[in-house]
């Protein structure tokens, strides 16, 4: 393959400075701090030499001592994935697949903030600020761009067109770490604000799922000028008495309807059999960060454990994504060495997220759209989702999807944020 002078040279400087910072980081300082800069992605071929040996050199526990998966992820599947990481699995796809889209950088509150932003070739398209969770990152959105962007090409109409703004949080993927504390959704929901604004912006929608959920309320708590509504689709929406008797190992308030009753089971189970995850993230992220930093089949086993509990999928994740899919997802983390840093977020909001306090849900005055999906970890009620968010101009119940909606069904996914948002147009 033939490169040219200019594209060796900016893989010199970028190589340079990734191995002098962290892998992946390929751009080149500027004086100019609100600059806009192209983002190229290149993990230094050692780091990948180094993946492989540590993931041949595993330790793994015994077996679980059940049948089922209550234990956590069973050794066989979690075995199965590791060695087709270390065997099958090819990251420069990963990174061609980021690569191919338009990826920036720019510097936002003191912080590179990394983001893809695909416009539509529709002039009239309404400007989109979508926001990843954990344990996800950019790559659980990039199926919906093409759907988003081009909705003629999958079955929508070209006034359903969006412009396409996915950032990485910070902490997270390519974006950098904080150094210091406070960096918490509100934080975070006014860098994206800047950012769009920065983009050329006057109005915007922005979505969440999981942090995304958090973020997106942040913002719309904060009044944005340019900001006009907001669609998630892991809304907070436990009214007070519900999260007080789950908080206190109570039983369920009387009078809940049946959706309500099944809401209230699922959250209890979070609760009492599924939090332990959050629970080390928010008071030890740290401590925890230790051993996923040092261990890529620890890092995995910790994600596929969500992945098989999140997705709408039976409790097995690969009945819905692929195992390259997962390990994108992975391998950021891993490249980008981002386990501790990505938890953090947790610690610094560390209320669970599922409870609408009312003050709060109270300051968000404009329209809220929300889908709920049927493999998320709760399925908000719409009567409670009505007494949270008093301006939702949308509710839907999708027939499939989990909580990584985005990823698992991209079509039907596009399909919801164009009805979603089709009164704001």
């Amino acid at each position: 393959m033939k490169t040219n002078k200019h594209t060796l040279i900016s893989r010199v400087i970028a190589s340079a400075l990734m191995l002098a910072t962290v892998p992946g980081f390929a751009q080149v300082n500027t004086n100019n701090a609100e600059q806009i800069r192209p983002f190229h992605i290149s993990i230094p071929e050692a780091a990948i030499t180094d993946l492989h040996h540590r993931l041949s050199a595993t330790r793994w526990p015994d077996m679980e001592t059940v049948t089922d998966r209550s234990q956590g992820v069973k050794l066989a599947q979690i075995q199965g994935l590791v060695k087709y990481w270390d065997k099958n699995y090819d990251w420069r796809k990963a990174e061609a697949k980021l690569n191919a889209l338009p990826q920036f950088v720019t510097k936002i509150d003191g912080l590179d903030i990394h983001f893809i932003h695909v416009k539509s070739k529709n002039p009239k398209a309404l400007p989109i600020i979508i926001t990843h969770g954990w344990p996800g990152s950019v790559f659980e959105l990039i199926k919906i761009i093409g759907p988003l962007t081009n909705p003629e090409a999958y079955g929508g109409r070209a006034e359903d067109a969006f412009d396409v703004v996915i950032p990485s949080m910070p902490g997270y993927g390519f974006s950098e770490k904080p150094k210091g504390t406070g960096w918490g959704p509100e934080r975070i929901g006014n860098a994206w604000d800047q950012l769009m604004t920065r983009l050329g912006y006057t109005h915007y929608v922005a979505q969440g799922g999981d942090w995304g959920s958090v973020v997106a309320d942040a913002m719309a708590r904060q009044h944005y000028a340019g900001l006009i509504g907001i669609h998630v689709n892991m809304p907070a929406t436990v009214p007070a008495d519900v999260a007080k008797a789950l908080k206190n190992g109570d039983p369920a308030p009387a009078g809940l309807s049946a959706k309500e009753q099944a809401a209230f089971n699922s959250l209890n189970n979070l609760y009492t059999k599924g939090g332990g995850y959050a629970a080390l993230m928010v008071t030890r992220p740290q401590t925890l960060g230790y051993g996923l930093t040092d261990s890529p089949s620890g890092l995995a086993s910790f994600f596929l454990d969500k992945f098989n509990d999140w997705t709408y999928s039976g409790g097995n994740a690969e009945k819905v994504l692929t195992k390259d899919e997962m390990l994108d997802d992975i391998s950021l983390y891993w490249f980008t060495n981002t386990a501790a840093s990505s938890a953090q977020l947790y610690w610094e909001n560390n209320n669970n997220n599922f409870n609408a306090v009312e003050q709060r849900t109270a300051e968000i005055s404009i329209p809220v759209a929300v889908t709920v999906f049927p493999g998320e970890i709760y399925q908000a009620p719409r009567s409670w989702t009505e007494r949270s968010y008093h301006h939702l101009i949308y509710f839907n119940e999708a027939n499939n999807g989990g909580h990584f909606a985005q990823w698992e069904q991209p079509q039907l996914f596009s399909e919801e944020l164009r009805a979603a948002f089709k009164s704001l147009r």
